[in-house]
This record gives structure tokens, sequence and C-alpha cells, in this order.
């Protein structure tokens, strides 16, 4: 069974074009209960560089789905047999003004939009800045 992935390697993931965003701002939640984006943002920004991006959205995809410790691994192998959204497809890059920074390693951390390091990862050769998708065509 083929294995996909979304993790990137010294890439910058820079806020969408139509991002209406102008700093890191934290997701509402919606019926008293945190969005994707929000437990994303919680889980990445408390943690930098701990997690790559697919230990990241498959730990968020088994807590919603109430997968427990013993379904795990093939919970995992069926997830990533087939391709998933990237954090390009996250609502961190398209509204709320995330930066995704993955570094060498894969493991990923957070800059809002109106900070020096967000700035700085746009201008480093050494990091490939790809953009968030857009939400609008």
């Amino acid at each position: 069974m083929k294995t996909h992935t979304t993790n990137y390697y010294n890439t910058f993931i820079a806020i969408a074009d139509d991002c209406p965003a102008s700093k890191g701002e934290i997701p509402a939640e919606k019926g008293g209960q945190k969005t994707a984006a929000g437990q994303q943002l919680e889980m990445i920004g408390k943690n930098p560089y701990r997690y790559t991006s697919d230990e990241v959205l498959f730990t968020l995809f088994a807590q919603r789905n109430d997968i427990t410790r013993d379904e795990l691994e093939e919970a995992r192998q069926n997830f990533f047999s087939k391709g998933q959204a990237c954090l390009r497809a996250s609502a961190l890059g398209k509204r709320y003004g995330w930066g995704i920074h993955h570094n060498a390693e894969g493991k990923i951390a957070l800059y809002g939009c109106n900070t020096p390091e967000y700035r700085d990862y746009l201008d480093q050769q050494a990091v490939k800045v790809v953009k968030a998708m857009r939400s609008k065509k």
C-alpha cells in the first residue's frame, strides 16, 4: 500500500494572497468547540518544532474520530494510504494570518504574518517559500 505524506522540509508556507488577517489571529470557536484551525494552532503553538505536519493532521483526525490506542496503527496506515490536504489548505494560512515553517527535519512552527520572523523566512535563500491556498478562485 502506497503511503502519502503532507510533510515539507526547509519550507515556509506564507499566508494566502487573499488572507484577510494582518496578524496571526486565534480562530473563533464554533458551538463551544475549537475548529480544526483552532486545534492546529493550539497543538503547534504550544509545541514549536516538536511535530511534523503528518503528526499534527493524524493526531487531530484520531481525536475527532475517537480512535482508540489499539486502532491507531491501522487507522494511520489507512489515513495516509490516500492523499491528504497539507497545511497549505489550513485556515491558519488562508484566513487567520499564520505562516508555517517546516525545518530540515520536517518539524513545524507558526509565525504571525506581522512578526519579524515571518518576514525573515520570506527572504531566506535556504528556505523554499510556498503560499497557502487561496480561499477564492
